[in-house]
């Protein structure tokens, strides 16, 4: 899974629009336009047979960019916190466990609001294993997470939030 399949995933689960994106992006500290957004959200292929074509996107989100609509995805939620701009730290190897974290802020939720989300779709995770996974990296329990919790995840956030 990589930034750009974690954004759109997102933005479809919580029903975010073009505007929603750029006013989020914006948030973060990080200017762009609607034609930007949809360059960022479309594959340049709709070629499903070709596994590698398949995660390819007109313009790839940056680890960077990600951490920018993330950071602003919690002000978009939450409102603006008082105090200096929070550093960037996502790097491709915690890209997983830093998306759970920030979305799990922006939208104030518990660990065991998190583990009915993943139960629901069926994946069974300990307090224990997911308390692993929201630990800042290099911390002695730290535990990558994989993308398999992140999909599950998102599609439990999309039965909650697009639920008729």
């Amino acid at each position: 899974m990589n930034n750009n399949d974690r954004l759109t995933r997102l933005r479809y689960a919580l029903d975010l629009s073009d505007g929603d994106m750029v006013e989020i992006f914006a948030l973060g500290g990080y200017t762009i336009t609607k034609k930007e957004v949809d360059a960022l959200l479309k594959k340049t292929s709709d070629n499903s047979d070709d596994v590698e074509a398949e995660n390819e996107y007109l313009v790839p989100c940056t680890d960077e960019m990600l951490e920018r609509f993330l950071n602003g995805f919690i002000t978009y939620k939450r409102g603006p916190k008082d105090g200096p701009e929070p550093a960037l730290e996502l790097n491709h190897k915690n890209a997983n466990n830093l998306f759970l974290k920030k979305v799990k802020i922006a939208l104030t939720l518990t660990s065991d609001d998190i583990l009915e989300l993943l139960d629901d779709e069926g994946v069974v995770l300990s307090k224990g294993e997911l308390s692993a996974v929201l630990r800042k990296e290099g911390h002695r329990n730290y535990q990558p997470c994989g993308d398999r919790y992140i999909r599950n995840f998102l599609r439990g956030l999309t039965a909650k939030y697009r639920e008729d």
